[in-house]
């Protein structure tokens, strides 16, 4: 029996328990993009840094459920003692920062980051993580009228998560320095330990476990399937933001709405009103399955890509709904509370090893993806859409019949029977698309058979792009950066290499145009124009580097007399430009190539060893921003001699860098030139891309130089912009220089 307590403390258990939940909720979640604004960039912000930070988290979030559940086995005041003691030492590792004396990444970029993050905020991280299973069973024990149900307080803790996730981008990185925020979000952690303090005196001496007037059966088949349903939504959560991030949109920000709706389902699903939601959650996603996750393969062509990006996080949001919402149904009593938290949060950490861990190292391509978008189909409970359906499933051999059909119907969109296999939304055989309405109808009448309905759903996918995808593993490496593609394009004689969705090099095919830069490194583009221009504004022996080797294709502007360095932080990416592309072999075998961070690396090398330096590890959408910082900007004059030219390339879609980097060539001594570069007619086997790079030097008579060196080519003074100001390492937000109508390419 809870033990009695005055009538007026237990109307304040409530908000007090609500509070302190939302607190640590909110904190947790804050340090996540805080901690991420910190470090992660510095392996170059790909979708592979944020899964395996997720990994990390969720893999440490198990750690706090699994101490909260062993210590919800003692008396509260035990409790409280032991936890304040935790609290106490986490406390001395504040205020959060990375960890200084941590050796630079080498060898697994993976390892090395779970490493940075245990080592920098592993103990604060678990000492807050454990604080919400702790305050629930606290609260069972307690004399509230809601003792008995106190799942509230998890939707409570969510919504904090996702308030937190919220107020990061829009309220608090626009206003507040690193340091800042490193010194509030400590104070809220002092707050956090004396709100739990209040919470467990309030509580008194409490039982070693809450009472229940019939104890919670908990059996391994019920700990097996809330495992599976948190594993399958929260692999879903990752392989929705690497699918967004790799496949759609290099967009910066974008990794935080899938989470956002993610933690929104958490909070929905464990409201006053969950099982409504659930219902309704249930029904919807078979059908949201096939209106969204048929595409799961096909490429979405920047016009329709903030169409895919809308499908899928609205597809997220349904089935982690409805499998949140199923676990919610299925909860226990309060007295096994901390049983069910600690299967959730095993789950959780499993998904998180499978998309950080294992699918990267068996598919080339986020075919986890599809895959999870099909077992979600396979254990979702919907139900028969109605009883004549279930009479036409319930004839001897119609299901079997059926699946065959389907997996031949499917097959024949691989290129047999005539109809070319589908790999673009744009480009869509009419022939593809009767068959998949066709197998579409049929998966509708089959809504509620799970496992029918599942494999007519992974034929669909398997005919709008699935075939497609599956027979290119030869033309793609994966690693922790990214996926790249190797692409033969016949009608343009070129090949090109994709990172995701963003170009990062073509090469034409035409034998005498094999050596002529393309894309963005036009002859006529502003590095072309000061590649060109070497010789005369540095004499024939000029010492040249360029961050980001991508294919190469810089390297054919070196002549001979001239020393040139590639600067590269992905060992896959030189394998391709030596394997896969001829610009190095052709044009400097020699090129001497650094792997690693390129800030890192050019810190420590030779002070003025270069004479022009370019900079293109950001034409990605999603940029490395510690590469484009006041501190990174010294970084670049340091390698430079005085007189040096640095070339920064800022095209990208989603972000007008001209006026931050104005304002960093400003406080920095840098003066500034733009040069935006649209090609005009090409001859067949030409590839010349729409760039804009950005020329700066201490010196002011280089840049004339540079300018007299091409007198009809347009060059303009950099721009700024009001309410723009200059990047740090401390001080960086994204928004002022969002573009809220993109570029289309």
């Amino acid at each position: 029996m809870a033990p009695t307590r005055p009538a007026g403390l237990s109307t304040r258990l409530r908000p007090l328990f609500t509070f302190t939940i939302l607190l640590g909720s909110f904190l947790l979640f804050l340090m996540q993009p805080m901690f991420g604004r910190s470090v992660l960039p510095v392996l170059g912000g790909s979708p592979s840094v944020w899964n395996t930070a997720m990994l990390f988290y969720q893999v440490t979030l198990l750690a706090g459920y699994l101490y909260a559940h062993a210590l919800s086995r003692l008396a509260v005041r035990r409790q409280l003692a032991i936890h304040l003691a935790v609290f106490a030492a986490a406390a001395l590792t504040l205020p959060i920062a990375i960890a200084r004396w941590y050796p630079a990444a080498a060898g697994s970029q993976t390892l090395w980051l779970i490493g940075l993050l245990a080592v920098s905020i592993g103990p604060v991280f678990f000492t807050v993580s454990a604080q919400a299973p702790l305050m629930q069973s606290w609260f069972a024990r307690s004399s509230d009228r809601d003792a008995a149900n106190p799942y509230f307080l998890y939707a409570a803790s969510n919504f904090g998560s996702f308030a937190a996730l919220v107020a990061y981008p829009l309220l608090v990185e626009p206003f507040l320095r690193l340091g800042h925020q490193s010194l509030f979000w400590s104070a809220g952690f002092v707050c956090l330990g004396v709100l739990v303090a209040l919470c467990g005196l309030a509580v008194g001496q409490g039982s070693a476990a809450p009472a229940a007037a019939t104890p919670s059966v908990i059996t391994w088949t019920m700990r097996g399937r809330w495992t599976l349903l948190a594993f399958i939504a929260s692999a879903l959560l990752l392989s929705t933001t690497t699918h967004l991030t790799t496949d759609i949109m290099a967009m910066p920000l974008l990794w935080v709405v899938p989470l956002g709706v993610y933690l929104l389902s958490f909070v929905l699903a464990f409201a006053a009103r969950g099982a409504m939601y659930t219902r309704i959650a249930v029904r919807l996603a078979p059908p949201a399955l096939l209106l969204f996750g048929s595409w799961a393969c096909l490429a979405s062509g920047p016009a329709a890509a903030t169409i895919f990006a809308a499908a899928g996080i609205l597809l997220l949001f349904i089935v982690a709904l409805a499998l949140h919402g199923t676990l919610a149904q299925e909860r226990p009593g309060a007295d096994a509370l901390t049983d069910f938290y600690l299967w959730l949060s095993v789950g959780g950490a499993l998904g998180g090893v499978f998309c950080a861990l294992v699918a990267p190292q068996i598919f080339r391509w986020p075919f986890e993806h599809p895959l999870l978008l099909v077992t979600a189909a396979l254990v979702v409970p919907a139900q028969n859409i109605g009883p004549w359906a279930h009479r036409l499933w319930a004839r001897p051999g119609a299901r079997f019949a059926c699946a065959v059909l389907a997996l031949v119907a499917s097959a024949s969109t691989a290129g047999g029977l005539g109809i070319a296999p589908a790999y673009s939304f744009a480009r869509l055989p009419v022939a593809t698309i009767l068959v998949v309405l066709a197998l579409a109808a049929v998966a509708v009448t089959a809504i509620g058979r799970r496992g029918l309905f599942a494999w007519i759903f992974a034929m669909i996918i398997m005919a709008l792009g699935g075939w497609y995808q599956t027979s290119r593993n030869d033309n793609r490496e994966r690693s922790f950066f990214g996926v790249y593609t190797i692409e033969d394009r016949p009608s343009q004689f070129s090949r090109t290499l994709l990172h995701g969705t963003t170009m990062h090099g073509q090469q034409s095919l035409v034998p005498a145009l094999a050596a002529v830069p393309m894309t963005y490194y036009a002859p006529q583009s502003g590095v072309g124009l000061a590649m060109a221009a070497a010789p005369r504004l540095y004499g024939p022996a000029a010492r040249i580097g360029f961050v980001g080797l991508g294919t190469g294709t810089l390297s054919c502007y070196a002549v001979p007399g001239q020393r040139w360095i590639a600067y590269e932080i992905d060992p896959v990416i030189v394998r391709i430009a030596r394997q896969r592309f001829s610009y190095v072999s052709r044009c400097n075998p020699d090129l001497a190539i650094v792997i690693g961070d390129a800030r890192l690396t050019l810190a420590k090398a030779p002070a003025a060893g270069l004479n022009i330096l370019a900079v293109d590890a950001f034409s990605s959408d999603a940029i490395p921003l510690h590469l484009v910082t006041r501190e990174a900007f010294r970084v670049y004059g340091r390698a430079l001699d005085r007189d040096g030219l640095l070339l920064v390339h800022v095209s990208n879609r989603f972000l007008d860098l001209e006026p931050m980097i104005a304002a960093i060539a400003a406080q920095e001594g840098w003066t500034a030139v733009l040069r935006d570069y649209h090609p005009g007619v090409e001859r067949p086997g030409e590839m010349f891309s729409a760039s804009t790079w950005i020329a700066l030097s201490r010196n002011p008579e280089r840049l004339d130089a540079l300018q007299a060196s091409s007198p009809a080519q347009d060059w303009r003074p950099v721009q700024g912009r009001s309410g723009v100001t200059a990047w740090s390492d401390d001080f960086a937000s994204v928004l002022p220089i969002l573009k809220f109508k993109p570029d289309i390419e």
